[in-house]
């Protein structure tokens, strides 16, 4: 019988007593408009750093909004896209596209525009709300294209809906693979934004967050937007990723939501002009979406910050597992949120809980390659356990390598060490041929901060540390040839080592 792992009071427990009795799971994004309007209405809400506007004048706009989309004559279920960067246009259009009952798709501000229109057709969209500076890219949309800015002058009540009627795409592909649409209901984004609430000490109505993910991303649109909002914080952007990076001395956030690419540029950045730039008020970053290095972890504890870890994917809303317990265990990515149950087969974890997609949108094969009728979603990621339930990830099945004697090895599992080492950024190991023949190869990205200029002695220091790794390995796990890389890897919308 499979063991199944659940945790309801890892995170809940954080809470205090007080707020933890206020804060309820809302399965709607209806009914979470609605509450955040009367429970937060005074506090400020969105700000582009000029101009803050509180709750109440958010969800006036909502509603403005939402009238606006019913007066083109969509019906129920109809998808609307939305294209633009890090704006409060872009968070207010996507609340009011899904609380009117329609399917909102962020699409990526990079996306070319021959992109931007098969999109449109495969995802049968009916209506493009787009961006100023995105106006010019859009003209042969196949659909009708309004400013992401216009309302109409009047308002409209919230749609009623249910909790599993779908409410969002997001695209997903990982590190491999073509990306797919993955069409979560209202049910999954609610259980992943309430999951963003938790975290150690007081956390209603009093943080300022910066914004620096985009809104096409799960990351950014729940952990870095929706969960803001549940607690009525106040959400901070200035428009793009640079730009905010570049207010935070004026925002200055006391949490922020960030992949580890993120973070690393926030400590060049104090190293450059000192610990002030991050506005001296930030005490929590929560980072996930790509490998976070204990290096980094003692970094940010060294200027007072707490870098908590984490793991999710974006057919699970995100968030499946955080950790806020780093300084013990640093390689973990933590307990499960609330409501979940997990369970470890053939090393592979399978998760299950109403936090998981419908499925991916078009494509019923995928689907069932991914989900049981049991309702269990395979995650593709080979994992442990320790004894007190915290999560390591070993692997993910689709990166093994199978050596000529059958066995497979996980490329991750030997990346691990590697984060250990202080001088090293990135790395990613992968099979090559030596000699004509097929080997273990691993590519290093060196912290150039930690060195000088002379390359000879940058292969040097990583030749011995790739020996002294080997030497833990077995024989058939050994690396055979490396490369210190000048230039970075291709990394993927989330930052990761891109494995392609």
């Amino acid at each position: 019988m499979e063991n199944i792992i659940k945790d309801n009071n890892y995170f809940p427990n954080m809470l205090p007593a007080d707020e933890l009795a206020q804060v309820k799971y809302i399965p709607t994004i209806p009914e979470f408009v609605t509450w955040i309007g009367q429970k937060w209405a005074d506090l400020p809400c969105l700000s582009d750093t000029v101009n803050t506007y509180t709750y109440s004048q958010v969800c006036d706009i909502m509603a403005r909004k939402r009238a606006l989309l019913n007066s083109i004559g969509l019906q129920k279920g109809d998808k609307v896209a939305i294209l633009d960067n890090i704006t409060i246009e872009a968070v207010e259009m996507f609340l009011a596209v899904t609380s009117a009952g329609y399917v909102a798709i962020n699409l990526p501000a990079q996306l070319p525009a021959p992109a931007i229109m098969g999109c449109c057709q495969k995802f049968g969209v009916k209506v493009l709300a787009v961006g100023k500076e995105f106006m010019e890219m859009v003209k042969e949309a196949p659909c009708k294209v309004v400013p992401i800015t216009d309302c109409a002058d009047h308002k409209a009540p919230v749609a009623v809906v249910d909790k599993n009627d779908p409410a969002a795409i997001f695209f997903t592909g990982g590190t491999t693979g073509a990306p797919k649409g993955a069409l979560l209901p209202h049910r999954a984004l609610m259980r992943g934004a309430l999951n963003g609430v938790y975290a150690p000490g007081t956390q209603l109505g009093c943080h300022r967050y910066a914004c620096v993910l985009p809104l096409s991303h799960v990351f950014g649109l729940i952990f870095s937007t929706m969960s803001v909002l549940y607690k009525g914080a106040a959400w901070y952007s200035a428009g793009n990723t640079k730009e905010t990076i570049s207010k935070l001395p004026v925002i200055k956030p006391t949490m922020m939501v960030a992949v580890p690419g993120i973070c690393e540029i926030l400590l060049g950045l104090v190293k450059m002009y000192g610990k002030g730039f991050l506005g001296g008020c930030l005490k929590v970053i929560i980072s996930g979406a790509a490998n976070v290095p204990p290096k980094l972890i003692g970094e940010f504890d060294e200027l007072g910050i707490n870098l908590f870890a984490g793991y999710g994917m974006t057919e699970g809303a995100n968030l499946t597992t955080g950790n806020v317990d780093v300084k013990s265990r640093p390689t973990s990515v933590g307990k499960a949120y609330p409501e979940q149950e997990l369970k470890v087969v053939d090393g592979e974890l399978w998760i299950r809980g109403d936090n998981l997609f419908l499925g991916y949108y078009g494509d019923p094969e995928k689907t069932a390659e991914v989900m049981t009728p049991e309702g269990w979603l395979k995650t593709g990621d080979l994992v442990r356990f320790d004894d007190n339930g915290f999560m390591y990830i070993v692997g993910r099945i689709k990166n093994l390598i199978i050596l000529s004697n059958g066995e497979n090895i996980s490329p991750e599992s030997i990346e691990e060490p590697f984060y250990k080492d202080p001088k090293l950024r990135d790395c990613l190991v992968k099979e090559e041929e030596l000699d004509g023949r097929p080997v273990i190869a691993i590519e290093i990205l060196p912290r150039m901060e930690e060195f000088g200029t002379d390359w000879d002695e940058i292969e040097a220091y990583f030749k011995h540390l790739v020996g002294e790794i080997n030497a833990t390995l077995p024989t058939t796990h050994q690396i055979s040839k490396f490369t210190v890389r000048r230039e970075d890897f291709k990394r993927t919308g989330a930052m990761k080592v891109s494995r392609n």
